[in-house]
This record gives structure tokens, C-alpha cells and sequence, in this order.
């Protein structure tokens, strides 16, 4: 069967780091790993069920306000994520809860839905998922960088805080330009790095105006 996802999920023009629909996302939650962790947690559930049902659906959709309707179902999914993970630990909500309602906006963002219209339901599904797990990586690694180098520290869910520690911190005689990482500031100065690098491999990879990953068996 022929894909009717003809942008590739890493280097295509649909893509979530073409795109960069995720910028404040990114930025926001990859300045502890322990908010990364659940960002991507919320990321593939939010991407998944949201495209399960809508495609699953699509026989009974409207023919106008699509886009209205998958808002209302993602903010629904991401508003079903949130209380079950508050159940769990509701601090970590409190401190993840304000930029777990991008993911919504992320969606819409994407090319998923326009992709949709044509491909079948195992098809969208697979490919929002591998969407949501490409955007979850890239804020995972951040988190990575950001946090050990700015921080001095490595954090995880859990705890009576929410998040627990590991390394000692920061002492106030690091080094004040990596200690920038942690802030805003820092997130966008590697975003625009990782940005630079990013387009400079797609272009090695670059192979056609399908960008070479619209064939399929």
C-alpha cells in the first residue's frame, strides 16, 4: 500500500522540526527533566488518542469545522492525561499543567490532519504516534542539556515535591553562561543552534520534492 504520509516524520516539510510548532513547548518543557518526561508521556497520548478517534470517526464528521472539532477532542484528551496523572502525583500537575495545554496547538499545527483525509486508521494512527514521539525526543534531549549544565542537577517524577533530584545543584560560583541554559533565554540559544544543525543535515538528506520518503510498498 501506497503511504499518503509522503513527508518523512524527521526531515519532510511536515514535520514537527520543519515546523517548529512546538517552539514554546520545546522551550518550556525541557527546562527540568522530570517535566520533559512528562511532556512526552502527554505527547504521545494526546497525538494518539486524539487521531484514533478523530479518524475513526471521519465518516460521521462534518464536512466543515474539522479543525474545531479535533481542538475539542485534543484539549479532551490532554484534560484526560492531566487528571489521571494528578491522581498519581497532583504537584507534578501543578508544575507541568500550564504548558501541557500547548500540545493542543502543537496538533493542530502538525500536517496530520490534512494527511488524514486520505490514509486509513492504523495508518494515522502509527504516524501520530511517530510524531508525538519525534516532538518528545527533541524535548527530552533539551532537557538533557539544559538541566545538568544549568542546573547542576537531574530530575525525575516522583516524590513529595513532584519531582525528585539527583547531583548536588548549582553553587553560586558556576559558570554564569552555562548556568544561562536553564533559563528561557538559554532553551531559545540552543533551540537556534540545534535549529542550524538540524536544516543543515535535512539538506544532506533532502532527495526530491516528496522529500524522498513518498514511496511505500
Amino acid at each position: 500500500m501506497k503511504s499518503r504520509f509522503e513527508s518523512h516524520v524527521f526531515w519532510g516539510s511536515y514535520s514537527p522540526f520543519s515546523l517548529l510548532t512546538g517552539t514554546a513547548l520545546i522551550i518550556l518543557a525541557s527546562s527540568r527533566l522530570a517535566f520533559a518526561l512528562i511532556c512526552a508521556g502527554a505527547l504521545i497520548w494526546v497525538y494518539g488518542l486524539t487521531m484514533l478517534v478523530f479518524s475513526g470517526a471521519r465518516k460521521i464528521m462534518p464536512k466543515s469545522g474539522k479543525m474545531l472539532i479535533l481542538l475539542f477532542l485534543s484539549a479532551f484528551s490532554c484534560g484526560i492525561f492531566m487528571i489521571l496523572t494528578s491522581l498519581l502525583n497532583p504537584l507534578l500537575i501543578f508544575g507541568t499543567g500550564f504548558f501541557l495545554f500547548l500540545i493542543p496547538p502543537c496538533l493542530l499545527g502538525s500536517g496530520l490532519i490534512q494527511s488524514s483525509m486520505q490514509a486509513d486508521l492504523e495508518e494515522t494512527f502509527s504516524r501520530a504516534i511517530l510524531e508525538a514521539m519525534a516532538l518528545a525526543l527533541l524535548i527530552v534531549a533539551f532537557a538533557l542539556i539544559r538541566e545538568p549544565l544549568g542546573m547542576g542537577t537531574l530530575s525525575f517524577p516522583g516524590g513529595p515535591q513532584g519531582f525528585f533530584e539527583i547531583f548536588g545543584g548549582a553553587d553560586e560560583g558556576s559558570f554564569v553562561p552555562v548556568r544561562l541554559l536553564s533559563a528561557s533565554a538559554g532553551g531559545l540559544l540552543l533551540l537556534g543552534y540545534g535549529t542550524a544543525l538540524f536544516r543543515y543535515f535535512r539538506e544532506r538528506n533532502h532527495s526530491g520534492p516528496n522529500d524522498g520518503y513518498g514511496e511505500g510498498a
